[in-house]
This record gives C-alpha cells, sequence and structure tokens, in this order.
C-alpha cells in the first residue's frame, strides 16, 4: 500500500491524534435504520461506531490498518466488532451491508489510485441502494495551506497532496475529483462544515452522501 496506508505513523504518533469530523446521526437515519449493518474503513479508535452505537444501532463492525487503533477501539467499546487489515480489500461478501462510513480516511490515502481502490471496495461491499457517507477535507485557501500545495504538486503529481512535519503524507481536496471518484453512486446530500484537524487548525470540511447505484453492478 505504500503511501496509502503509511503504517509505521498511523499505529504510532498518529494513533495518539484525535479526529473531530462530527457524526451527523440525523443524516444517518434518512437512509439507514437502527437494525442496518454498517462498517466503518479507516474506523481509527472507534468514536463514529460508537456514536452509533450509542443511538441504538448495533450491527456495526470497524476495520483499521493500525493494530494500535484498533486495540484502543475495542478497549472504548467492547460490544463493537473491529479488526485489523492489511490493505483496501474488505474481508466481506458482495452486497453485505446496508451504509459504510469513511471518516478522515481519503485524506490519509493520498494516491488517485489507492482512493478509486477502496471506494470501488465499499462500492462492492454495499447492498443496492446502500449508503456512502464520507467525510474530508477540502482544498483551503489560507497561505499555508496553499504554500504547501504548491510546495509538494511537483512531488507528488496531484495539488492538494503534502507532507507534514512530523513525517505523513496528507490530501485535501478538489470538488470535481470527489465527484469523479463517486461516479457509481448517486449522490442525495453534501454539507460543508467547518473541523478542526488532527493538529488543531481549523479547516473546511465537506461531508457527502451517496447511494449506491445498482446500475453499475
Amino acid at each position: 500500500m505504500g503511501l496509502d496506508s503509511q503504517y509505521e505513523y498511523w499505529n504510532t504518533e498518529g494513533a495518539q491524534k484525535s479526529f473531530a469530523h462530527p457524526l451527523n446521526i440525523e443524516r444517518v437515519r434518512q437512509w439507514l435504520t437502527r437494525d442496518s449493518r454498517i462498517l466503518d474503513f479507516g474506523c481509527g479508535y472507534g468514536r463514529c461506531l460508537g456514536e452509533l452505537f450509542n443511538a441504538g444501532y448495533r450491527d456495526l463492525i470497524g476495520f483499521d490498518f493500525s493494530p494500535a487503533m484498533i486495540a484502543a477501539a475495542q478497549a472504548r467499546f467492547p460490544e463493537i466488532t473491529f479488526q485489523v487489515v492489511d490493505s483496501a480489500t474488505i474481508p466481506l461478501p458482495d452486497g453485505s451491508v446496508d451504509g459504510a462510513l469513511l471518516f478522515s480516511v481519503l485524506t490519509c490515502m493520498p494516491t488517485d489510485a489507492g482512493q478509486r481502490a477502496l471506494v470501488n471496495e465499499l462500492h462492492r461491499v454495499l447492498k443496492p441502494r446502500g449508503l456512502l457517507y464520507i467525510s474530508d477535507l477540502l482544498l483551503q485557501t489560507d497561505e499555508r495551506n496553499l504554500t504547501r500545495y504548491a510546495r509538494d504538486e511537483r512531488k507528488y503529481g496531484t495539488y492538494g497532496v503534502f507532507d507534514l512535519p512530523e513525517g505523513v503524507t496528507v490530501r485535501h481536496h478538489d470538488p470535481q475529483w470527489i465527484e469523479s471518484l463517486t461516479v457509481e453512486f448517486e449522490m442525495v446530500a453534501l454539507d460543508h462544515i467547518e473541523v478542526v484537524t488532527m493538529n488543531g487548525n481549523p479547516a473546511n470540511a465537506f461531508q457527502w452522501f451517496g447511494l449506491s447505484n445498482t446500475q453499475t453492478r
């Protein structure tokens, strides 16, 4: 996986970070009932699934590359199933889940190919008209970020991919890329929000909701 897993960082320093993208329970309830099966890919320490559990959802499963994060999730939420994976291949059958969360994951998987492989895999495991809920960072407009985008565009070949000082590579997203990435889904809602990044900086983000398009199966 290389740049799209950055295992050493996310299993050590990254496992100490806090992630604050809000989970919009009201949006989730528009498409998923309490008996829905929901997976969270890149679940980290289990925060989002914990919120869903507290809201009455019980059929939940979380996957992450980091054993340290999965251990933390299991300790915090022993009633939820969590599993370590070593690739974007999801160990579930085709059409076996009703909903999938992808929170602050695309930013950590910066290549086009890696992101496409993951979204295609989520499409595979979702039932027809299953919900994909993405929360991630947009391209920012402040000078600090613009400088980083320009500095590393030649290195990575994609505007918005850049290195952080602590030794991890991340990505901020052009809305047109997200539209291309999710072509196998029908977008049903899009919210623009403000979040705090894992390093404590304010940032513009988006929450995208789409239903699996049965015509592409």
